[in-house]
């Protein structure tokens, strides 16, 4: 008999609620079983069965707040029983593990054919906290051939699009969702045969006729009816979000895809059906003189439901915003050497295949800079008693994508060359676009870039992204009149920044002169020389 004791479900989380029990006390569970949800201030977590056993005691009730790193259930280990050893032991049980391997909840489900062969593919964690997602994309068809490795779907969490690949080569009998619909982690998302049990002898063969032509005369009826209509995932969230079907909707776009703008217009001729009928009841009709009109078209509130990356964001910012003590901070940078020094560099690093902007100059004068000020790389812990100074800076870039602000980050900025950072940033600006950015490029940033003057921009007022505790925003870079040490008006290439600093470690002068370090390594690149390893 022990207790379960919650875990770590988040990066500075040490509360959540207890929403609902999915289990009662005297239940016998069985290992990874799911036992209850509960919700953080980021989502909702499913907690499971660390093994099997029988439930003795819960803790709490639905809608306590239940405190991490304290018991949760006990839990009576099962397998202690006398009456189990004898069968754990044996070695007929033992062969007969195979059929339920992938997980208690493939066991529930119903095979779709060649019971003794399927198997469940069980949807894995893919990302901390992310207990759902959304199916974007059905790659494959029920009947179809896969290999291993095979991209078979793709699905959408809360931070980013995320590829589900085949774990074996085999043929799929049955996918487990729709398209739009939300899947859980931990349940199964398809079903198929791998191919080293797809071949039976030739007495199995003769037996099942009437299943073999079944599924082959299924195949092309499946993959016609999934004949997938060209549109990007946020068009396919706007579609879903109105209640719309996509292949109802006429594509403008190259090969039939369906845009954004063939959307609104069809929400906007939806209703015109329905308003045919106004001019048949006398009372929807206004009447002046001889003439007579029908009223304005009353005008419909468009709502839209936030969601995903949406979701996410609005709840980090309101905790950040409110719970953090803002210090701004704003500056002029110029930049006019940096950027002769950067089309000097520029052909050199095209040729080994580098697209070289400003960026990797802003973020290796960053990560110079924090080596003498490290307070700017560093996270305090939830009760503020404590200031954690971090190893690496790993820089992280605000980019505006397809599925929403996504901030994937650049490990150890410190030790990479110009040329490095120049590849990373390419590369997690391509993927963030696209939706497609991976959980560890998602997970530890240390202090964020907000190039906020990409769009016009000039000072602005950054939150932090928690838990770090710095954040700059980068304004457009304008040519302005300048006195030169002659005292005469010269033109210069001016870039405005706007820090803003956790104000309960952060003073004043401190973000003044980190800031003055870094402008130094910027108004003057050669200097940097001196400090790269």
């Amino acid at each position: 008999m022990s207790d379960f004791i919650l875990p770590d479900i988040g990066e500075g989380i040490v509360e959540c609620e207890l929403v609902k029990w999915l289990v009662s006390e005297g239940d016998v569970i069985e290992e990874d079983q799911p036992v209850a949800e509960v919700m953080t201030d980021k989502a909702l977590v499913e907690i499971p069965a660390p093994y099997k056993g029988r439930v003795t005691r819960l803790y709490y009730k639905e809608g306590d707040t239940a405190k991490v790193h304290a018991p949760l259930f006990e839990l009576v280990d099962e397998s202690e029983s006398g009456d189990q050893a004898p069968a754990a032991g044996s070695p007929e049980p033992a062969k007969a593990e195979p059929a339920s391997e992938a997980s208690p909840e493939s066991a529930t489900r119903p095979a779709a054919s060649d019971d003794d062969a399927t198997e469940d593919f069980i949807l894995p964690d893919i990302g901390e906290g992310i207990v759902e997602c959304e199916v974007v994309e059905w790659r494959v068809a029920e009947g179809d051939e896969i290999e291993e490795d095979q991209p078979v779907v793709d699905v959408m969490t809360d931070k980013a699009m995320v590829e589900i690949t085949a774990p074996k080569a085999g043929r799929v009998t049955k996918l487990y969702h729709q398209q739009q619909a939300m899947a859980r982690v931990h349940a199964p998302l398809f079903a198929f045969i791998p191919r080293d049990r797809e071949e039976p002898d030739e007495p199995k063969a003769k037996a099942e006729p009437a299943a073999q032509l079944s599924t082959a005369t299924a195949s092309p009826v499946a993959t016609a009816s999934r004949q997938r209509v060209p549109a990007s995932p946020a068009v396919r969230r706007l579609v879903r979000e109105h209640e719309l079907n996509l292949g109802d909707i006429p594509g403008s776009g190259k090969d039939g895809r369906v845009l954004k703008a063939d959307v609104l217009a069809h929400i906007e001729e939806g209703p015109k059906p329905a308003q045919t009928q106004a001019p048949a009841d006398d009372t929807q009709s206004v009447t002046i003189g001889s003439a007579r009109r029908q009223p304005a078209r009353e005008q419909e509130v468009r709502v839209e439901p936030i969601r995903g990356m949406k979701a996410a964001m609005a709840k980090s910012m309101v905790k950040s915003a409110t719970t953090i003590p803002h210090f701004i901070y704003s500056e002029d940078i110029d930049v006019t050497d940096l950027l002769k020094l950067r089309e000097q560099l520029k052909s050199e690093a095209e040729a080994r295949g580098s697209r070289l902007t400003l960026m990797p100059f802003v973020m290796k004068a960053i990560a110079l800079a924090v080596q003498e000020f490290p307070v700017l790389n560093s996270q305090l812990n939830d009760d503020v008693t404590e200031i954690r100074y971090l190893p690496q800076c790993n820089i992280g870039m605000a980019v505006d994508g397809k599925a929403g602000l996504m901030v994937p980050n650049i490990k150890g900025v410190e030790s990479l060359s110009l040329l490095g950072i120049a590849d990373e940033v390419a590369r997690l600006t391509e993927a963030a676009r696209s939706g497609r950015v991976s959980q560890e490029d998602l997970k530890g940033g240390t202090i964020t870039i907000s190039n906020i003057g990409a769009l016009g921009g000039t000072y602005a007022a950054p939150i932090i992204n928690a838990p770090e505790v710095a954040i700059v925003a980068l304004g457009r870079t304008q040519k302005l009149p300048r006195f030169d040490a002659n005292g005469q008006v010269v033109e210069r290439a001016i870039m405005t920044v706007s820090w803003a600093g956790d104000h309960r470690i952060i003073d004043g002068g401190t973000i003044a002169r980190f800031c003055n370090r870094w402008k130094g390594y910027l108004e003057s690149p050669q200097t940097m020389l001196l400090h790269m390893g």
